[in-house]
Order: C-alpha cells, then structure tokens, then sequence
C-alpha cells in the first residue's frame, strides 16, 4: 500500500519516531474518525502559517516578540544562550530561571560544515551591543557534547569583548542517581562544577 508506506515514512522522519513508532501512529490516525485527521493537518498548517521567530531572541512566536520577550516580570540583565527551542522549554520547565533567552538554532560543527555565521551567534552580539550594558550576564547553556562544548568556547571567546559576565550550566549528576553506574565524564564533571555547601 503506496498511502500507507508514505504516511509510514513521513512520520520517520520527526525526532524520536522510529519505523515502529511511525507504523503505529499510521495505524491509529487511520483508525480515528476523519474529522479527527482533518483537525491535525489544519493545526499543523495553522502552526506553520503563523509562526515564526521572535526578531529579539530567536524563539517561536505568533507576533514580532515572543512571550518571554515581552514579560516585563523576565530579569532582563541576563541572557541564556540554547541551541534550540526545545532547550528553551526544558529551561522553562525547570522553573530554575527567570532571565531572558537567545536561541542560535544549532551549534558550530566543522565536520558538516557549520560556521559561526550558520547559527544565530552575530545576532547575540549585536543584542549585547544595543543593551548598553544593561546586559550583564550571558548563562552558556549548550549540550555537553564536541558541538555544544566548541559552540560554548566560540561564544565565550568573542563574549570577552563585551563587559558580561560569562557563564555555563554546571554538568553532574542527576539526582536520584548512583554514583557507581554514572560514568567518568560524568563524574569528573560534576567534580568540576562543585560549589559551596
């Protein structure tokens, strides 16, 4: 069945769906009334119609500025620098920050041929630039891996031209974790970024 394989492939491709997962979503949306499927396509047109990135910090919005960037509440003397806009959310959902945000959409990678001007890095600078020092602190809050550490050196090398503090989010240990199935990376990192007590 031509249909079937299509929808099957189509669904591959979105994050985290493998060929199970896309055949079981397939099965259940053709199972569903058609007023159920007509409901999903026109939310998902809808979603693409109408939105885009906030012009100041880079995140999803139906309006010029995101909701974040519009709260008056936001501590806005600090930035947190994500790769993505699901970063972004987890952070939120931390309810651990109050600051405002730069999202880069995506991180350096020389490998596959991503500099710095692919990703949203100029434009922090020039928000930093434009805030006349009302910016005095740019949190670095990429993944712990070879892209987001280079993206993290790369910011922090040309960040030392602008008088912000910089920081990064400390790496650790989860908590409920153990400390003999965590491993040395882990662990050395989480050694790195003690604190007080």
């Amino acid at each position: 069945m031509r249909s079937l394989d299509r929808l099957i492939s189509n669904l591959k491709r979105l994050p985290g769906i493998g060929p199970k997962q896309a055949e079981r979503i397939s099965l259940h949306l053709l199972r569903r009334p058609p007023e159920e499927t007509r409901e999903l396509v026109a939310s998902l047109e809808e979603a693409r119609r109408n939105i885009r990135f906030c012009r100041e910090c880079h995140y999803l919005s139906e309006e010029p500025l995101c909701d974040i960037c519009r709260d008056g509440a936001r501590e806005p003397h600090t930035i947190c620098v994500v790769e993505q806009p699901g970063d972004l959310v987890a952070v939120e959902k931390s309810r651990s920050y109050r600051g405002l945000y730069h999202v880069l959409h995506g991180t350096l990678s020389p490998l596959e041929g991503v500099a710095p001007k692919d990703i949203r890095a100029e434009s922090l600078l020039e928000r930093l630039k434009r805030s006349d020092g009302r910016i005095r602190e740019v949190v670095l809050a990429m993944d712990p891996d070879m892209e987001g550490e280079a993206t993290a050196l790369y910011l922090a090398q040309q960040l030392r031209s602008y008088p912000v503090k910089v920081t990064k989010i400390a790496r650790g240990i989860p908590l409920g974790a153990d400390l003999d199935y965590l491993d040395e990376g882990t662990l050395t990192s989480a050694f790195e970024g003690r604190r007080e007590f």
